[in-house]
């Protein structure tokens, strides 16, 4: 997967080349990252990449010029959705994620001050993305979770494909808890069907509490679910469905 980054703090990824999932992705061959600073598409001494917004106001905006430049730069070998992370865009979820990681290139803008001149966004920019509604000073840490995100799920990247099915959100629920070694801690025990080699039992038990975190911490999301493409058996979908009627009726 190609993944070019946009940002005038390019060293900001050295962590996620140089570290985690996506370090292992770059040695393996699975992702290539390649970074843009939109300072090198500049047509002034000063590499000036913003400018008071008309009308007034506080803060400064990114100019259009060299950011698509950049942009245009960045997608002439590697043609795929150019996405904006920004406070006003849609909501990062694994599906998603999911949906991203088919592609075969990405490029992500990261904007700074009060943001982007929106000539970028009606021009170059095909979705806006945002990880929560909340602002940060730049895209840079946004644009970095989507990578972590979109990463885990390169056939191959986490040695155990299983491990990205069975996170939270990829059969919308919760994931289950889980534990290892040793098996009393503190006076705490580790729950004993884990422990009987039954892996029926186990895979029950792991799907009830994973329904129940779900019920207590997140019940929002069995009202949103499409129980038919989560991968998870008759049984399971029955009673995933009759809570959801539940949750309606309340």
């Amino acid at each position: 997967m190609e993944i070019s980054v946009i940002s005038i703090f390019p060293g900001m990824f050295d962590a996620v080349a140089g570290s985690g999932v996506s370090r292992r992705a770059m040695e393996q061959g699975a992702l290539n990252l390649h970074r843009w600073d939109p300072r090198d598409f500049t047509e002034d001494k000063h590499r000036g990449v913003d400018d008071r917004p008309y009308g007034g106001g506080p803060g400064m905006v990114m100019k259009p010029g060299p950011l698509c430049r950049c942009i245009d730069a960045a997608t002439a070998d590697h043609a795929g959705p150019v996405l904006y992370l920004s406070p006003q865009g849609e909501l990062l979820t694994q599906g998603l994620v999911e949906e991203l990681s088919s592609e075969p290139a990405i490029t992500l803008v990261a904007g700074r001050y009060e943001g982007i001149d929106e000539r970028v966004i009606q021009t170059r920019v095909d979705r806006e993305i945002s990880i929560g509604d909340y602002v940060l000073s730049g895209g840079e840490l946004a644009a970095m979770v989507l990578i972590e995100a979109v990463t885990r799920l390169i056939p191959g990247v986490l040695g155990n494909d299983k491990s990205a099915r069975q996170d939270s959100f990829s059969n919308g629920l919760l994931d289950c808890p889980h534990f290892t070694r040793p098996k009393q801690f503190e006076g705490h025990e580790v729950p004993a069907v884990l422990l009987t080699g039954d892996h029926e039992k186990i895979r029950q038990w792991r799907f009830q509490q994973s329904l129940k975190k779900t019920i207590n911490s997140r019940p929002d999301l069995l009202r949103q679910a499409d129980f038919g493409k989560t991968g998870l058996n008759k049984e399971q979908i029955k009673l995933l469905k009759e809570f959801k009627l539940e949750q309606e009726d309340v």
